[in-house]
């Protein structure tokens, strides 16, 4: 078991924009990550499978909810606050930086900014504190980029809802005690409702097989004519609005843990590069090598200045979800990029679980297509600039 000795790097000098809250936030994150995560993470990949183990220290270092009210279990953080949890939490591992991601994007956000008093008390503190675990279903078999096309349904039946159809590519399916599920009314209106483990008619098949983001857990939502109580359809907000509204937190949360991803491999790759003696130096003394690691670090400040900046503008309410989709879209266009130039660095050693680099890079090609495909975030900044939608 290699020690984890990570070291961030800090290229124009970040932490003085940030707040002493921050860093101190940030700090225990990355500690906790070093000491709870580095050491099992690798035969976790190679097992493919989640470290239950964990799930308490996510939820003590304040990575479910970061930002949701004291009064509901969370932290009461700012976005900033939420983006460096994830970065840091990502540096250890896309896919346990995604169970993080799921539980407070796309569980707990959903049921604070869109459920009821009752439902937020109900399901808030339970999720904060890593009792319950909750995943998101919206993409299905035959929709994934385009969401509202959705078959999945919900009939009244006077006293409840009868629910149908199914969901795919879910993080956290196969262990989540709630699901917040998207389907049409019989008007063909998205609505947002709680589903509960042990419904009758609900099932969560496990994905196997996958080469990518292995310390997941991924499944699918299976609905078969479940009966769903009507105090559990979130009632403050409906349309495919409600769901890409937490589409848009998750992809912020996407935006700086992907730097982390990066970080990790640039860390990896320069260490490497220095103590790797060839031809009777140090293989960072050749010009390549120091083009690549120059390159990684110019990127990565990039995308931290990008990604702060887009921090103050969330704290601010100004953050539009297009600024939202160039960051994600960039910075993990960006993170793949280095992850694949540290490989390099680290020739035949690379492809080892020995080091990090190959599994950051086979977790950022889940990353790259999933909460919004790099192609789809590309015509997401066309259309925001021309006015012209290019995908529909």
């Amino acid at each position: 078991m290699s020690q984890d000795l990570f070291q961030a790097p800090d290229y124009y000098q970040l932490d003085e924009l940030l707040t002493e809250e921050h860093i101190l936030v940030r700090d225990a994150a990355r500690e906790w990550v070093k000491k709870e995560v580095s050491p099992i993470i690798e035969q976790a990949a190679q097992d493919a499978k989640f470290p239950t183990s964990i799930v308490s220290g996510l939820a003590e270092i304040g990575a479910f909810g970061p930002y949701i009210p004291e009064e509901y279990g969370g932290a009461g953080l700012d976005q900033i606050s939420y983006g460096l949890i994830m970065q840091e939490i990502e540096r250890g591992d896309s896919g346990v930086r995604s169970t993080a991601s799921v539980q407070s994007s796309l569980v707990m956000y959903p049921i604070w900014k869109y459920g009821n008093e009752e439902q937020r008390k109900k399901y808030l503190p339970k999720l904060a504190s890593g009792e319950f675990l909750g995943c998101f279903g919206l993409t299905e078999p035959d929709h994934g980029s385009n969401p509202g096309g959705m078959v999945t349904n919900i009939k009244d039946m006077g006293d409840y809802y009868l629910l149908n159809g199914a969901k795919m590519w879910i993080s956290n399916a196969p262990f989540a005690d709630i699901a917040v599920v998207w389907a049409k009314n019989e008007d063909g209106r998205i609505k947002g409702l709680i589903v509960e483990r042990g419904m009758e008619g609900f099932s969560t098949p496990e994905t196997h097989n996958k080469w990518s983001l292995r310390a997941s857990a991924t499944g699918e939502l299976i609905f078969d004519n479940v009966k769903i109580p009507k105090e559990n359809i979130l009632p403050n907000k409906d349309g495919l609005g409600a769901p890409l509204g937490c589409l848009d937190s998750a992809r912020y949360g996407i935006a700086w843990g992907a730097i982390g991803a990066a970080m990790d491999c640039y860390d990896t790759a320069l260490r490497y590069a220095k103590e790797r003696i060839q031809f009777g130096k140090p293989i960072a003394s050749f010009q390549l090598q120091q083009k690549k690691l120059a390159e990684m670090i110019t990127e990565i400040t990039k995308a931290q200045l990008l990604t702060w900046r887009l921090g103050v503008l969330r704290n601010e309410g100004r953050a539009t979800a297009a600024q939202i989709s160039m960051a994600k879209r960039n910075n993990v266009e960006m993170a793949l990029k280095i992850a694949r130039e540290a490989r390099q660095v680290l020739g035949a050693m690379g492809i080892t679980g020995e080091y990090s680099i190959m599994r950051h890079m086979m977790n950022l090609e889940s990353v790259i297509t999933y909460e919004g495909t790099h192609d789809i975030h590309l015509l997401i900044t066309g259309m925001d600039i021309t006015g012209i939608p290019a995908f529909k």
